[in-house]
């Protein structure tokens, strides 16, 4: 209507109120008392008596504009101390919930679990535990085939209005840094983290953390809060891979006894030489000429075989299975697996019918021989994807078919008590930091201590 009347395709507008037409003093003033007269358009509001061509309306028409404002505001306030008065007592007031819940069936303030991509959500979790990096972790999901979080809405019939970043909707790292970082996965409804400058604006701003609306045990967790502050604390620990995707065991928690600095790993690459590493003071190491430390470092194989070894006797010492039953796992993962594999047959037939489609397009001359081979081996890449998560998962799922899974239960914690390879999120849960000093000049020794969390 606003683009016609600009090319004067009619001359008057007619209202039966002028909040018909806006509410917005601004444009109040942009349109009916500055636009229109420019273009010949004549403003009618019957109800309010408003009137362009009526010499001495004007204020009327200005003291609408800012009633019906002052309205919209006070509508505004209200609505908004709804959604607030709804955050408090714990009530999901959002669109979408986030990957690994849905909506209940039969209240849409509460969210439930999501089997399938919960089980997705785990093993971010447990991969992050067992050190693997975020663009790791990515990496790993994108060969398995799994869906990222828009594209696995988008396949379940999710409205999502939001362009994909990549033609297969791939995993990246911000993704996974956004998962291991909500708290949501505990059980915490934590909603408020951004708001609206106000009522006539879009604009997001983020929210302090202590303006957030925190409300405890709303749904059930995925994540236990002991494993959700372990992956935190990995995170804290700000570590990087050395291009294998994984951190060296004690990453991020060696720190220089005299300056406080956390240890950075080095690798002496001589030719004919075994790689040889070890972990130097970062202030010392990075200062250039003027050290600002001194010359701290520990070879990085013997630092870890001596807390291998503690650790390996605190457990020993303080652990025991003896007259221990262990309950077999829940067989959530394993109905989590089951829809998975359905979910990704589905995909793998709808992939076989678009196969299809594309060959009789092609014969039809609907789609050029280019065309079809560029669209064609897209296809074919993303079924073969999908074919290896089948494979996958009918492997995993042959695991649970196992008759005595408490005596394999028992067997698996043996083995595992004798920490042959001690797991980084042991060390990361058992360990705050590991001080290295200075070696004697005289004795050679060097001391090392470690601050331990229990």
């Amino acid at each position: 209507m606003i683009e016609a009347a600009k090319q004067k395709k009619f001359q008057i507008i007619l209202c039966k109120t002028q909040s018909r037409f806006t509410r917005d003093m601004e444009l109040v003033e942009k349109y009916i008392h500055g636009l229109f007269p420019i273009w010949g358009i004549r403003f009618i509001a019957i109800a309010d008596n408003a009137d362009t061509e009526v010499k001495g309306n004007k204020k009327a028409r200005q003291i609408n504009g800012l009633v019906n404002e002052w309205y919209l505001e006070d509508l505004s306030e209200n609505i908004r101390m709804v959604f607030d008065l709804k955050r408090r007592e714990g009530q999901y007031i959002g669109g979408y919930p986030i990957y690994g819940y849905k909506k209940h069936p039969a209240d849409k303030n509460k969210i439930v679990i999501d089997p399938e991509a919960a089980a997705v959500v785990r093993q971010i979790f447990q991969w992050s535990l067992e050190g693997h990096g975020k663009q790791n972790i990515a990496y790993m999901l994108n060969e398995r085939g799994i869906a990222s979080p828009a594209r696995y809405k988008a396949e379940h019939g999710w409205t999502w209005s939001y362009p994909q970043q990549n033609e297969y909707g791939l995993w990246n790292k911000n993704t996974i840094y956004r998962i291991l970082r909500n708290e949501m996965y505990t059980g915490v409804m934590i909603q408020g983290r951004r708001k609206k400058v106000s009522y006539k604006s879009k604009v997001l701003i983020d929210m302090p953390e202590d303006k957030w609306f925190r409300v405890e045990g709303t749904h059930e967790p995925i994540i236990d809060q002991e494993t959700f502050q372990a992956v935190q604390q990995g995170l804290r620990l700000r570590t990087k891979t050395d291009g294998t995707g994984e951190k060296h065991l004690l990453a991020g928690l060696v720190k220089c006894m005299d300056c406080g600095s956390t240890m950075c790993k080095t690798t002496n690459c001589q030719q004919g030489r075994p790689r040889t590493s070890y972990l130097r003071c970062k202030l010392y190491a990075s200062s250039g000429k003027e050290k600002l430390c001194t010359r701290h470092s520990i070879r990085l194989d013997k630092l870890i075989d001596v807390i291998s070894e503690r650790i390996r006797y605190y457990v020993q010492t303080y652990f025991s299975l003896d007259g221990l039953e262990i309950e077999p796992q829940k067989d959530v993962r394993r109905e989590a697996l089951k829809q998975e594999q359905k979910s990704v047959s589905v995909q793998l037939e709808k992939r076989s019918q678009t196969l299809k489609t594309l060959y009789l397009d092609k014969v039809s001359g609907v789609l050029s021989e280019g065309q079809f081979v560029e669209l064609n081996q897209s296809f074919l890449e993303e079924k073969s994807r999908l074919e290896r998560r089948s494979a996958e998962l009918a492997k995993e799922l042959a695991e649970y078919e196992k008759p005595d899974q408490q005596a394999d239960l028992m067997a698996n914690a043996q083995e595992l008590l004798k920490l042959e390879t001690i797991p980084r999120e042991l060390v990361v849960m058992l360990i705050d930091k590991i001080e290295i000093g200075e070696v004697h000049p005289d004795t050679g020794q060097q001391e090392v201590r470690v601050t331990w969390k229990l």
